[in-house]
């Protein structure tokens, strides 16, 4: 294939530094493009405008396509982002669970809508700045694979696209770290070279938190409940359970005299269970409805990460006979060592070195 047969690209530009650099890469490859920047939120929102797809990122994407010399298509995407992301995660926290938004914005919106509109606009493939990277295994499957930059990896993010999706996708940041990116960036002069990040900006909070954002948004009514010691005594009352998380020592809403932590949230009745013991919250144990399982054996060992910033711990993985509503496995995971805050419905991924063999969602507790 010469450069010209080159499928055409539609690449994500944010008006960020990394979808700027990913974009100019791909044009050095030959590959023809279309720009496009996903309009998330309202403009008018609060913060939006400093937000990655607020007014000024528009601009800023806007010129760096005119630097480029390529296309670029303002994608209104606010009401799918609303109910396939913000909807689902306000669910979530109404259920006592701590969502991930952002594995779901890649799945349905950044890399699901943004396939959609590339066909109508006539690109084969799609292109984002992450820091991961697309590879065909020994069997000629496409796998994802950690980005070579361990500070910046977003393969955890990326966990839940389907094959479907990965066969499409180009990550022209995977084979470079941040420092490297922000030099090019300076070397071509860019106009985003020194933007700051915009990583979670699309997610806009309110002073209360992301949460409360999203429960304000909706018009919901606050889960109010019981705050209880370790032993099941009240010792005060919460004014919302999605104002939780497992693990949180802050802004707890009712004093021991002594650190403590939230253990439990109780989606039953609502409560909120504290221990003053930092060693209840480390468990070597937990369930996992998978989204992908196909590389998985019935017995796997692999690495498991359980939120973004979590450091994959080995771990051994077992599927189980049961199976959720939708159809999909049910795997038990246990750690070789006890992981702290293992905190339910965020994202639990299985790596074999690189490359993510599965992944899903962390089940709550048995109650």
């Amino acid at each position: 294939m010469t450069e010209t047969d080159k499928p055409t690209v539609l690449v994500a530009l944010s008006g960020g530094v990394d979808s700027s650099v990913a974009a100019h890469i791909l044009q050095r490859q030959g590959y023809p493009l279309i720009a496009a920047t996903l309009q998330l939120n309202p403009c008018e929102d609060r913060g939006v405008a400093r937000s990655c797809c607020g007014v000024d990122a528009v601009i800023a994407a806007r010129r760096v396509a005119n630097q480029l010399g390529i296309d670029h298509v303002l994608i209104d995407c606010r009401n799918e982002f609303q109910e396939r992301v913000l909807r689902p995660a306000w669910e979530a926290y109404a259920r006592g669970l701590t969502p991930s938004p952002c594995v779901l914005c890649n799945e349905h919106i950044k890399l699901g809508l943004l396939a959609e509109k590339a066909q109508r606009l006539g690109a084969s493939l799609v292109a984002t700045g992450h820091y991961a990277r697309v590879v065909r295994d020994e069997s000629g499957v496409t796998r994802l694979c950690r980005g070579k930059d361990a500070n910046k990896d977003q393969a955890y993010f990326l966990f839940s696209l389907r094959r479907d999706q990965l066969e499409r996708l180009k990550l022209p940041l995977g084979e470079l770290t941040k420092p490297e990116v922000r030099a090019l960036a300076a070397e071509l002069g860019l106009a985003t070279a020194e933007r700051r990040e915009s990583q979670d900006a699309c997610l806009n909070t309110s002073p209360d938190g992301f949460a409360e954002s999203l429960r304000l948004r909706f018009g919901q009514e606050a889960r109010e409940g019981p705050i209880l010691d370790a032993t099941g005594r009240e010792i005060g009352r919460h004014a919302g359970l999605h104002r939780f998380t497992i693990g949180q020592r802050r802004s707890l809403g009712v004093s021991l005299g002594r650190r403590a932590f939230v253990r439990e949230l109780r989606a039953s009745d609502g409560a909120v269970v504290l221990t003053d013991d930092e060693g209840a919250l480390f468990s070597r144990h937990m369930r996992v409805r998978c989204v992908h399982a196909d590389a998985l054996g019935e017995v796997t060992r692999c690495q498991v990460q359980i939120r973004s910033r979590h450091r994959a711990a080995p771990a051994i993985v077992e599927r189980l006979e049961t199976v959720d509503a939708h159809r999909a496995p049910i795997v038990r995971v246990t750690f070789d060592e006890p992981q702290r805050a293992i905190t339910p419905g965020q994202a639990a991924v299985f790596f074999v070195g690189e490359r993510v063999v599965g992944g899903g969602w962390i089940e709550p507790l048995a109650e």
